[in-house]
């Protein structure tokens, strides 16, 4: 395989379900690595640089949950749950630790592949901005939409592919009032409208002085969400 070919970390404790993951992916074009557990997880991920992230939700010791928030720390490489408990609630917790998407077991294997491909889709080729769009300023962020960087005081601020698919809507339509199923659409989220709310909470954290009381990602009551820059 060449330097093109995607790279899957499958994270999951179930060792059959592992190499059938391995097996399938790997006939779908796709170079996989595998790991038992977080802790073999993050000794693969300190070497190797990953495209993407297959995560079981219910492992032993660290849960996927707990992995993928401690990850968003320092890394924006998308991540897919795998959980068996499929409750909105489990669901909306895996995006708010941020995840860029989710599967509940059982699921079909092609599906697992159409979503992998989604996600690397859209991290790779980003809804383009405006042409000539100059990047939006709101306090002391900068958001260059062309390239997808979002600064705060000057230092780069990491986004997931959800947020950074999210802010550049907002961009492209700022001061003006988007629905969740606008963003959902111009954003190219997989995902419902709560999780949108997730999103954009998200988001705030990253942008706002305060998120408890925001200035500039805005919730227009009954209607969605709109971006006032600067």
């Amino acid at each position: 395989m060449d330097a093109e070919t995607p790279h899957i970390l499958v994270v999951d404790d179930d060792m059959r379900l592992r190499e059938l993951l391995r097996r399938y992916l790997a006939d779908n074009g796709f170079l996989v690595s595998t790991a038992k557990d977080a802790a073999e997880a993050r000794r693969l991920l300190g070497g190797l640089a990953f495209d993407l992230l297959v995560v079981d939700v219910m492992m032993p010791g660290e849960d996927g949950f707990s992995l993928t928030g401690s990850l968003r720390a320092d890394s924006s490489v998308p991540i897919l749950l795998l959980t068996a408990r499929g409750e909105t609630y489990d669901r909306i917790e895996g995006f708010e630790r941020g995840a860029d998407d989710y599967l509940v077991k059982p699921f079909e294997p092609r599906e697992l592949v159409l979503r992998i491909s989604t996600i690397l889709r859209r991290v790779a080729q980003p809804a383009p901005p405006a042409p000539g769009a100059a990047p939006v300023r709101f306090g002391d962020c900068r958001f260059d939409a062309e390239r997808g960087e979002l600064t705060r005081g000057g230092e780069k601020v990491r986004l997931t592919s959800q947020e950074e698919s999210l802010l550049r809507a907002l961009a492209r339509n700022a001061g003006g009032t988007l629905s969740r199923e606008d963003l959902i659409r111009e954003s190219r989220l997989d995902a419902n409208e709560r999780a949108v709310d997730v999103q954009v909470t998200r988001l705030r954290r990253k942008i706002e002085p305060d998120p408890r009381s925001p200035r500039y990602l805005l919730t227009v009551r009954g209607e969605g969400y709109v971006l006032r820059p600067d």
